[in-house]
C-alpha cells in the first residue's frame, strides 16, 4: 500500500529530500547548542573573559537562528510536499474512478466517493507530513542526543541510555 501510495509524490521528490536535509541540520545544531553552552559554563567557572563569553554568546545566537531558519524552510518545504502529494493522489483517485465501469459505479454511493476524495486524501497528507516531519526527527534527535552526551560525560550518559530502552518500552 505505501508503495503504491508514494507513486503520488512524483514531481514533489525535491521538497521531500529537501525537507529531510533541513530536518537534520535542525537537530544537530539542536544538540550542539547545549554541548556549546556547558563548555562556557565551565569556561566561567575557570574565569573567562568577558570577550569570550561575548563571542560564544553570538555563536549560540546564530545558532539558533540557523535552527529556526532549517525549522521554518523545513515546515515550507514540508508544506509543499505533502500538499502536492495530495494533490497528485486526489488526481490519480479521480482518473482511477474515471475507469470504473457503471456496474462498479453503482456500488459506491457518490458521498462514498467524495469522501475518499477530500477527507481520506487529507488524512493522507496529514500523515505524510507526520513521516517526513517527526518520524525522521524524533530518531535523530535521539541519536544525537546520545553522541552529544556521551562527549559531555560518557558515565552520566550511560544512565541515559539505560532509560531510553525503559522510556520506549513504555
Amino acid at each position: 500500500m505505501i508503495r503504491r501510495l508514494m507513486k503520488s509524490v512524483r514531481e514533489y521528490k525535491r521538497p521531500t529530500v529537501l525537507t529531510l536535509i533541513f530536518i537534520v541540520g535542525e537537530a544537530v545544531i539542536e544538540t550542539f547548542i547545549p554541548f556549546i553552552t556547558a563548555n562556557l559554563v565551565n569556561r566561567i567557572k575557570t574565569g573567562a573573559d568577558m570577550s569570550y563569553i561575548l563571542e560564544t554568546g553570538g555563536v549560540l545566537a546564530l545558532m539558533a537562528c540557523a535552527s529556526l531558519a532549517c525549522g521554518g524552510l523545513a515546515g515550507f518545504t514540508c508544506a509543499k510536499a505533502s500538499a502536492g502529494f495530495a494533490k497528485n493522489l486526489r488526481g490519480d483517485i479521480f482518473r482511477r474512478v474515471q475507469t470504473y465501469t457503471f456496474e462498479n459505479i453503482d456500488k459506491f454511493s457518490s458521498s462514498s466517493l467524495v469522501t475518499r476524495m477530500t477527507t481520506d486524501v487529507a488524512n493522507a497528507q496529514m500523515s505524510y507530513m507526520m513521516v517526513i516531519r517527526t518520524a525522521i526527527r524524533s530518531p535523530l534527535m535521539l541519536i544525537f542526543s546520545l553522541i552529544m552526551s556521551f562527549r559531555i560525560n560518557a558515565r552520566i550518559a550511560t544512565v541515559f541510555l539505560c532509560a531510553v530502552p525503559v522510556l520506549g518500552l513504555g
